[in-house]
């Protein structure tokens, strides 16, 4: 197709940032949902330790191209010691999500997982000493009324599993603070590279405990496991630099309806209607956190003062 008015062809307009963030977060979101399936597969058949180690190590080999990318300096830091915390945290938190989705029904955990910002918002307070106003207190407290409503404490069913899917968002809440400080000085790839290097020997040893060697089709689930997990959270760090926080996170609630229909097919799990209300209230909760927190760090960019920054500076 030619312009008239140039005589030249004419050029498709540019994909908005908001379109590539959208179809980003959707990505990152499909992978996930397709690494908790195959977690689930793995589980039948390995230990939860187990399944942890493939998964690092093979997402370890995922992420090893950022050292192509940036060269062997990637992995300077001088934050160290926080990295050891963070990803000690980051083995603890990935044992008991793995658990909870090898053993509770798949939009159980998933729902439960979801309330890792909830946490987070408390933690920031606890950490950070970020003010958090009546609004967002008034959201995390609904967040909570949703998880109880999931997990039902005091009822015939009530699961003691519950409590291990609630503590691996918890430590996710706190790992979420600590990659938050981390990027105050260190990039993005960093994070990721270091991050999955760590996590391959502090979630090795306890595997060493129960290792059985995977056989079969059994090696195909690790392998996704690993390299969809590290592919998710790669879509995922881009689409938020991308992206506004509050118009992503209904986007990565997507994960729920694609796991409860494999859940569906290939476990035979139906979707309890409790599960659906709670993670409905979580969801609602979650949202007005992140609108919340986008529109204060909006106006925070709005009034900070600008200074000159001379060339070369």
């Amino acid at each position: 197709m030619v312009t008239p008015a140039t005589g030249k062809p004419a050029t498709k307009p540019a994909m908005s940032v908001h379109t590539r963030a959208a179809l980003l977060m959707l990505g990152s979101t499909g992978f996930f949902a397709v690494m908790v399936i195959a977690i689930r597969l793995a589980s039948e058949s390995l230990h939860t330790f187990e399944v942890a180690f493939f998964r690092s190590f093979f997402g370890m080999l995922a992420a090893l191209p950022l050292l192509y990318k940036h060269g062997p300096g990637l992995l300077r830091t001088q934050q160290l010691p926080r990295y050891f915390v963070r990803c000690l945290l980051g083995t603890a938190s990935m044992f008991c999500g793995f658990w909870a989705i090898g053993n509770l029904p798949l939009a159980q955990a998933v729902s439960l997982s979801y309330s890792t910002p909830l946490f987070v918002t408390i933690a920031a307070v606890l950490w950070l000493g970020e003010q958090v106003r009546v609004r967002r207190w008034s959201a995390v407290v609904l967040g909570f009324i949703g998880v109880l409503i999931i997990v039902r404490p005091g009822t015939a069913e009530f699961s003691a599993g519950t409590l291990i899917a609630i503590s691996a968002a918890i430590l996710s809440g706190i790992v979420a603070i600590q990659i938050k400080q981390l990027s105050y000085t260190e990039p993005a790839d960093r994070i990721v590279i270091l991050t999955t290097i760590l996590w391959v020997p502090m979630s090795l040893v306890p595997a060493l405990f129960v290792w059985e060697w995977p056989h079969g089709i059994v090696w195909l689930w690790v392998v996704c496991a690993g390299v969809l997990g590290t592919a998710g959270h790669m879509l995922w760090t881009r689409a938020l630099k991308l992206g506004d926080v509050s118009a992503l996170t209904p986007i990565s609630f997507m994960q729920l309806p694609i796991v409860a229909v494999f859940g569906f097919f290939l476990f035979g799990e139906d979707l309890d209607r409790w599960t659906v209300l709670g993670a409905a209230i979580i969801f609602i909760a979650n949202g007005y956190i992140a609108h919340r927190e986008a529109r204060l760090a909006r106006r925070a960019a709005t009034t900070a003062p600008t200074t000159a920054v001379k060339p070369g500076q």
